[in-house]
Order: C-alpha cells, then structure tokens, then sequence
C-alpha cells in the first residue's frame, strides 16, 4: 500500500477531515492535503509527527508492513 492512501485512511479511521488534521499537526490545509495525495514528498520530520499523532510505526505507515504496530511508550 502506498503511504498517501495510509495516510488517508488513518484518517478516515479517526473520522477527521483534513482541515482537522491539518490544524492538529500544526500545518496549512493545502500542504497536508498535498501529502495526503503525493503531489509533495513527506520529510521526515513530518512521518515522526503523523507516527506519533496516529501512534503507528513509520513501516506501517509507509506500507512495508499491513501490521499494524503501536510505538513502543516511553
């Protein structure tokens, strides 16, 4: 699976919109949106914050794996 249909799904999970995620992670509408459908190239520093928002593993997000694995607490 692709990331940006992860991420979409993710979302539609929690039943946010994108203006909802969007303002919850600190970032314009348009860029999240942007993400969300690959037209900008996700940072790193933005696959820590949306791991850490949805409490997944970066390889679940990025779509290595379809197992679902919560972060480990610290």
């Amino acid at each position: 699976m692709h990331y940006t249909q992860r991420l979409e799904d993710l979302r539609k999970d929690k039943d946010l919109t994108q203006e909802q995620v969007a303002q919850l992670l600190e970032l314009p509408r348009e860029q999240y949106r942007r993400y969300e459908t690959g037209l900008n190239e996700i940072k790193a520093s933005f696959i820590i914050k949306v791991c850490k928002f949805y409490n997944v593993s970066a390889d679940y997000l990025l779509g290595f794996t379809n197992t679902y694995h919560p972060l480990p607490k610290d």
